[in-house]
């Protein structure tokens, strides 16, 4: 027997199982434990290929009456393990046909299989758990509470929750962990302050689901309250869970220092508390930083995963850094790590930001699944690299993927028209918004339309168009009338948008640097003087522009600077 038990651990073949099968039924040593050894080899056959048809044979051969067996058999098919988890509504309709009732077990791992598929039918279990008196037991219903909840069925999740008596922390962290997956994190907190308030002590779990909650409402104040009163106080011992949720929180709220703080006093980390705090760097634009962490990461021997490297490609891509962004490449290719859609649409966006542009393309071609961002990013790398008819053509091969644009699609093909002159394409396209997509224009697809008619010398039907729109035009709309009066020398009309671009910022002061050129253009030099005066008086100091360059891996801001500035800085001072 403990031969027998032990070879079915070892890793065996389809053949070999069926092997065993046979050895089962005609040996009369092996009848007392039969079911024992049928249920562990039903575990191995489907754990190794996907015999459904084989598994069904297996299943109608355990005759033995025990509750504790087909528990086992739910539990391990609902894990996950299994290529078919479906096949734990096979062991639970094979127990029903067995006479035998469902225990306290037995619900809540068909309950994750159920809400994890999302096309099957959960009332149908919930019917059998109220049928056998299970909807009062903690476990199960707490198990309904949180699949009702992470599926967005809160008026379910609710009744169940509003129908329990002795609620404990499970069942409200799995109605505001719920909230939270959903997006709804006004909700999540709301209930948390409730929770406190019943007197109900806090987990590591409800501590992680409340700060995700509050980095996602970006309450800073919140967040640091429960920080505050539950890990510094010791309520709540800070595991590298927590640690790795405060590292967030803090990243999102853009409380980088405090973040790091977090993430210094850790005294492990793993890779989703790196990836938080370089997110978090990533997302406030502190890209040096970001890949500054990044690098220390891979010193310190910590394997990244998918959305490490992602949100390492978007910073490479915004500061430039190739070098890097090639390296990351190449690191996921030896790696045999699957690029993603979200991963290629980096990579593509990176490799068209750097003038990289046939790379971009190969890493296109080569995605196996393209969804509308990988599309657009690809759209618009054509469009910056001056390829307008090659941009429109790609969005036409779009549209025959049966794959929808959104509105950053049309933003990237309308400013591949602008650049490219295809007005009539531009306009083609941008009455097919709503015609044909129901997308309503925004205020930045109409710039893209007044820059189309402003390059092209259309200026009049460039400010017809504003006068048309239907919000409020902005300081982007008027910004494209008054760059192309600039091209086109009319400055009775730009000196009308510039004003409407200075009435919506007053205090840009490149607003009026760019005023102060179109009338030294017109040589107006009484307006221009006008113009500089008005800066001064006001205080205005222009902002310099900078640029990233990458030198030997060390990434670099360099700030324009005037001559009398860096006359100023080589003065020695007295």
């Amino acid at each position: 027997m403990f031969e027998l038990n032990s070879f079915l651990d070892l890793p065996l073949q389809f053949l070999h199982l069926k092997h065993i099968h046979c050895l089962l039924l005609t040996s009369p040593i092996f009848y007392t434990r039969r079911d024992l050894f049928f249920s562990h080899l039903l575990r191995r056959c489907c754990t190794a290929t996907t015999q459904l048809r084989y598994a069904r044979r297996l299943l109608s051969q355990i005759r033995t009456p025990s509750i504790q067996l087909w528990d086992s058999l739910v539990g391990h098919f609902s894990g996950g393990i299994t290529l078919n988890p479906r096949l734990s509504f096979l062991v639970y309709l094979n127990m029903r046909r067995n006479g035998l009732v469902p225990s306290r077990h037995t619900f809540p791992p068909l309950l994750r299989v159920v809400f994890k598929l999302r096309d099957s039918n959960p009332f149908q279990f919930h019917a059998h758990i109220v049928k056998f008196g299970l909807e009062s037991d903690p476990y199960v219903r707490n198990s309904l509470i949180s699949g009702y909840s992470s599926s967005g069925l809160f008026d379910f999740a609710s009744r169940v929750f509003d129908g329990t008596e002795d609620k404990d922390v499970v069942s409200w962290t799995a109605m505001i962990d719920g909230f939270v997956r959903n997006g709804f994190a006004s909700e999540a907190m709301a209930y948390f302050v409730e929770m406190k308030n019943t007197g109900t002590a806090a987990n590591e779990m409800t501590v992680v689901s409340v700060l995700s909650a509050t980095a996602k409402a970006a309450d800073v104040r919140f967040g640091k309250s429960v920080h505050g009163f539950y890990l510094e106080t010791g309520r709540v011992k800070c595991d590298v869970f927590i640690g790795s949720s405060l590292v967030d929180f803090y990243g999102k709220c853009g409380c980088y220092d405090d973040a790091q703080k977090v993430f210094d006093e850790m005294p492990s980390r793993n890779v989703v508390t790196w990836t938080a705090l370089i997110a978090g760097y990533v997302q406030g634009r502190c890209f040096d930083k970001g890949l500054s962490v990044f690098e220390e990461m891979i010193e310190s021997d910590v394997v990244p995963n998918e959305k490490t490297l992602s949100i390492v490609l978007s910073a490479c891509a915004h500061v430039g850094a190739l070098h890097l962004g090639r390296r990351v490449h190449c690191y996921v290719i030896k790696n045999s790590i699957e690029i993603n859609t979200t991963m290629g649409t980096t990579l593509i966006d990176l490799y068209a930001k750097c003038g990289c542009l046939e790379e971009a393309i190969l890493v296109f071609e080569r995605l196996p699944e393209k969804n509308v961002y990988t599309w657009t990013a690809m759209i618009n790398g054509l469009a910056a690299h001056g390829h307008a008819r090659g941009a429109v053509d790609l969005f036409q091969t779009m549209l025959r993927s049966h794959t929808s644009p959104n509105e950053v699609t049309f933003i990237a093909v309308l400013s591949a028209c602008a650049h490219g002159g295809l007005v009539e394409e531009g306009q083609r396209l941008f009455l097919s918004m709503k015609e044909r997509f129901n997308l309503e224009p925004s205020a930045d697809h109409y710039a893209c339309m007044v820059d189309l008619f402003g390059r092209n010398g259309l200026l009049e039907e460039a400010k017809a168009l504003i006068e048309k729109m239907p919000m409020e035009p902005t300081n982007a709309v008027w910004g494209a009338l008054f760059g192309s009066c600039l091209i086109h020398k009319d400055y009775e009309l730009g000196k009308y948008a510039a004003s409407r671009v200075i009435k919506l910022q007053t205090s840009h002061s490149g607003r009026y640097t760019l005023l102060a050129n179109l009338y030294s253009e017109s040589q107006n030099w009484d307006e221009v003087a006008r113009v500089r005066k008005q800066m001064k008086d006001q205080q205005m100091v222009k902002s310099p522009g900078c640029s990233w360059i990458e030198v030997k891996l060390v990434y670099q801001m360099f700030w324009k600077m005037s001559l009398s500035d860096v006359l100023e800085d080589l003065t020695p001072q007295s």
